[in-house]
This record gives C-alpha cells, sequence and structure tokens, in this order.
C-alpha cells in the first residue's frame, strides 16, 4: 500500500488529503444511487426520484461528519460535470426544432418575475435589495443567482440575513416543485416538448430542472435543460445591468469590481453540444458520455436530497415566504398561458 501511494503523483501532499476528505460523502452517495437504479430497474419508477428521496432520509448525514464534504462535492461538482456531459445528447439541430418559444419566454420572463419581485416586495413592505435578490433567484436559477445578485447589490446588517433565507427558500420550492411540477404537467395534457419547456422556464434551480424533467423521460429532460441554460445565461446581463445601477446610485456594494460569473458548465455545455453537431463524435463516445453524466446527476441527486431541510424555513418570518412562493407561482402560471398561447 505504501509503495503504491509513494508511485502516485500529490502523494502526502494536499491533493491526496482533499482526495481522502471527499471519498467518504462521495462513496455514500454512489452506493445510494446504486440502490435507487437497482429499485427503479427491479420495481418500476424512475431512478432520479428516488435518489432524491433516499437522499433526503439521510439528511442528518450532511450537517456533520466526515461525509459533510463528498456530499458537498456531489451536489456541486459532480452535478455541474453531468449537466456539461448532457450535451453529449443534444445537437444544434435538435435545438432548432424547438423553435424560439423558449427564447422568447426566457427574454420576456426573466425581467417580468424579477419587476413583479421588486413591486410585490413593495407591498409586502419589504426592503428593496431583498424584493430584487428574491426575483432573480425565482426569475433566473436559483441560489447560484442570490449569490451572484448579493455580490453587487447596496449592503445593510440584514443582507447576509436575507442572502441564506432566499437560498434555503428558493431550494426548498425548486425541491417541492421537482416533485409536483411533472404532475402538473401531465394533468395539462402538454406535450414532450412543450413539458420540457414549462419545467426549464419555471423551476428555480438547474438540479431540480434536469431531475424533473428527466424524471419524465429523456426527450423532456433534454428540452428542459436547453431551456433552464437559456434562463441561466440570463444571469451576467442581469448582474451587470444591477452594477451599473448601483454604481451610477453611488451605493456600496459587497465587494468593488466583482467579477461577473460565467457558470463554466454551460460554457461546457455548449462546446460539447457544438463538437457533438459536427456528427465526427464516435458514437461509443457519445454512449460513453450519456451513461456517465446519467450516474453524475443520480449521485448528484442523492446528494442534493441529503442537504435538503425545510425546517429552516419555520424560522423566518412570512413576508419573505409569502414573496418567494407568490414569484414561483407568477412565473409558473405566465409560462402556461403562454404555451397554451402558443399553441
Amino acid at each position: 500500500m505504501s509503495s503504491i501511494q509513494k508511485s502516485l503523483p500529490f502523494a502526502g501532499g494536499r491533493f491526496q488529503k482533499k482526495i481522502e476528505s471527499l471519498m467518504p460523502g462521495f462513496l455514500l452517495c454512489f452506493v445510494v444511487g446504486m440502490a435507487a437504479k437497482f429499485v427503479s430497474e427491479h420495481y418500476g419508477g424512475p431512478t432520479i426520484l428516488y435518489a432524491l428521496l433516499m437522499g433526503m432520509s439521510l439528511n442528518y448525514l450532511s450537517l456533520e461528519g466526515k461525509c459533510v464534504e463528498g456530499i458537498q462535492f456531489a451536489a456541486k461538482a459532480v452535478l455541474r460535470f453531468g449537466i456539461a456531459m448532457l450535451g453529449a445528447r443534444i445537437t444544434f439541430e435538435q435545438l432548432m426544432s424547438l423553435g424560439v418559444t423558449p427564447i422568447a419566454i426566457v427574454l420576456v420572463g426573466v425581467p417580468t418575475t424579477i419587476l413583479f419581485g421588486f413591486l410585490c416586495g413593495k407591498w409586502l413592505k419589504l426592503g428593496s435589495s431583498q424584493s430584487i435578490l428574491s426575483g432573480c433567484s425565482v426569475g433566473i436559477c436559483g441560489a447560484s443567482a442570490a449569490l451572484a445578485v448579493s455580490a453587487v447589490l447596496p449592503q445593510d446588517k440584514n443582507s447576509e440575513r436575507n442572502l441564506i433565507f432566499t437560498v434555503i427558500g428558493v431550494t426548498a420550492l425548486s425541491t417541492v416543485a421537482m416533485i409536483a411540477y411533472p404532475l402538473l404537467v401531465s394533468g395539462l395534457g402538454l406535450t414532450a416538448s412543450e413539458s420540457g419547456i414549462f419545467l426549464g422556464a419555471t423551476i428555480h434551480d438547474v438540479a431540480q430542472v434536469v431531475g424533473a424533467g428527466y424524471m419524465i423521460s429523456e426527450d423532456v429532460g433534454d428540452v428542459a435543460t436547453f431551456t433552464k441554460l437559456l434562463r441561466v445565461a440570463a444571469l451576467v446581463p442581469v448582474v451587470v445591468a444591477i452594477s451599473i445601477f448601483v454604481a451610477r446610485k453611488g451605493l456600496a456594494t459587497k465587494q468593488e469590481g466583482a467579477s461577473l460569473p460565467l457558470p463554466g458548465f454551460l460554457i461546457a455545455f455548449v462546446v460539447i453540444v457544438a463538437i457533438n453537431s459536427t456528427g465526427y463524435v464516435p458514437e461509443a463516445v457519445t454512449t460513453g458520455m450519456t451513461e456517465l453524466s446519467r450516474w453524475c446527476l443520480v449521485i448528484a441527486m442523492v446528494g442534493l436530497g441529503m442537504k435538503a431541510s425545510f425546517k429552516e424555513l419555520a424560522s423566518v418570518g412570512w413576508p419573505p415566504i409569502i414573496l418567494l412562493v407568490s414569484e414561483t407561482v407568477f412565473l409558473a402560471v405566465l409560462v402556461a398561458i403562454w404555451l397554451f398561447l402558443a399553441r
């Protein structure tokens, strides 16, 4: 064992220690993911949903102990890698066949949701920063948007508390939507393409969009992922607009000259789609990448389930909760009406 360790690069260094700290939690998520796959294959039902529910039953493991870091790694890094690999399933030709509807919905839905959140927040007597933070997290990409937008918003004594609540609240609502919306699109009688657009345009976090989409079918999952990534791409112009507005008003920000985030997994997804669209990628390679993506998403869903905690919301007042729920319902109704009118 010692001779093998000596032959490994970075052995005994920070790299090895990092791997050792990640392994317990990552392997736990992997084993639970295998169990979810086994149940799905032998008793029917979506693997993603089983992975989520099994993960939620082990929520206590994400709070303390040796598994915490690995669970966090599975829920974030593995998830993003899996989403990037989804590009191997998609070509630009398939995306163009969806028409302009996803693009139009994103161009209208994102700013409209932010404006609705701002006005609703005023009615609920909440601060402008909290209202904008909430609207951006619902309209764009959940917790990631909340973290990015908070970096350029004016800061006060409640800024950190508002950010923490928004992240918890929007993640909880995303988890509820991931389970409820697949039933909703079925009840509304939406087609596979319409279902994917609805899920991608309304669920807040990327992870839950992927979970909800592939819970229904692979076709719905592909469309939902593409639509959601269009919303994620809107993060950069929104953050730029807010930072310019704040700078012109002369308000202090969390950190001057904060860098504008462009998610790496979004860039990787687009690059892989572009390469796959050339038609020169061997089928064996795309099949392998697709299978790797599936396993990454199952493992990530276990990690997300382990991190889910709804009881933390009980300590927060009602107005912020009402705001998040109102924005969520507003966006869902807006997209549903759009899809029915577009038929």
